[in-house]
């Protein structure tokens, strides 16, 4: 496999390298078992051959896997690929190309399609279809995959047919010239447009999750009011810096979760109406979608901009609480107009 030059940061969620700090909490705790805490998504076994192998650094130098912890200290994990990931399966899945010529494809991703082989998904994903319709990615890193969408996540996605396009456009990411728009809705009546200038990092106690930490990376969520629902919001996300589950996380910081989010909503009010409580069991998953894309192509120069429409499902919900929010107008209408009924003087004159 070719060996690309660029060096990919938490923007993209594909660093190679992490550097960490050992939450105070951990104290006392071995380097495996502290590892295996820390980054969940790999085995403790895994993590301890890395260690042998010396590739963790206990502020700078080697450690042993029984080395204790006192806790902030620094630790500099060299991520290496598991066996099992270097032979990805090229596999016929349908794939969604907007857009493709010969430097890079635009993909609509569907909402439940994992976009990078992993920990209990090795096969089924956005790359193993690559491999199959583009088998010349195959000798690209990461098939040419530059960016990720969480699973559940709809939208687009730009991956690269070359290595000179994937460096182009991870650059690109790096210097934040990519710009991606979000579709959203947001549980809660969000009054005005703003911003979110959080750091972001893994959750202290959950490892799975992220949180808005102070110890986190910068992260900045631009977000604006579409149009406001009884006890929603629609809103669009524009991210200026892309760490993992941002509008996710930045919304829940927010109080203003996004809706039918598994990890970081909360159960829908029990005061909504049976259809909008079907909507949201029938959407089953974050109400995100990313929608509007565009980025400098890396051959031609010139900006570039595609759209995705929305999926049905986010498009029913969004409908549904629409239609409540008329009913509800209608209602208030025509309780005015009782009012008036009732209300109004009559005088009568002798002429």
């Amino acid at each position: 496999m070719m060996q690309s030059d660029i060096e990919l940061d938490d923007y993209n969620d594909f660093a190679d390298t992490r550097v960490l700090t050992v939450p105070a909490d951990l104290a006392g705790t071995r380097l495996d078992a502290a590892l295996a805490k820390i980054l969940p998504d790999f085995s403790r076994s895994r993590m301890a051959g890395w260690i042998k192998d010396g590739q963790v650094l206990l502020d700078g130098a080697p450690a042993t896997t029984k080395t204790k912890l006192w806790g902030g200290e620094t630790l500099t994990v060299s991520i290496q690929p598991d066996p099992n990931e270097v032979a990805y399966v090229a596999e016929d899945l349908p794939l969604e190309v907007l857009y493709e010529d010969a430097a890079l494809l635009i993909i609509n991703k569907p909402a439940g399609l994992v976009v990078h082989p992993g920990n209990g998904n090795w096969e089924g994903t956005l790359l193993n279809a690559l491999l199959f319709h583009y088998p010349e990615v195959r000798s690209i890193p990461r098939a040419g995959i530059v960016h990720r969408l969480d699973k559940d996540t709809s939208g687009l996605m730009v991956v690269a047919r070359t290595l000179q396009a994937q460096n182009h456009l991870v650059k690109q990411l790096q210097e934040r010239t990519v710009k991606r728009h979000y579709l959203a809705v947001a549980s809660g009546e969000i009054r005005r447009d703003g911003t979110v200038d959080a750091p972001i990092g893994r959750h202290p106690k959950d490892r799975t999750k992220m949180a808005v930490i102070h110890s986190g990376k910068e992260s900045i969520t631009h977000y604006l009011v579409l149009e406001k629902f009884a006890g929603y919001t629609l809103i669009e996300c524009r991210l200026e810096t892309g760490r993992t589950h941002q509008i996710r996380v930045h919304m829940a910081h927010l109080k203003h979760a996004l809706a039918a989010d598994p990890v970081y909503g909360t159960p829908p009010r029990l005061d909504i109406s049976p259809e909008v409580r079907l909507a949201l069991e029938e959407l089953n998953r974050q109400a995100l979608h990313a929608r509007k894309l565009s980025l400098v192509h890396p051959v031609t120069g010139k900006t570039m901009e595609w759209k995705a429409p929305t999926p049905f499902d986010l498009e029913q919900l969004i409908g549904t609480l629409r239609a409540e929010l008329a009913m509800a107008n209608d209602a208030d209408e025509d309780d005015d107009d009782e009012d008036d009924d009732h209300d109004c003087e009559v005088i009568y004159t002798r002429e």
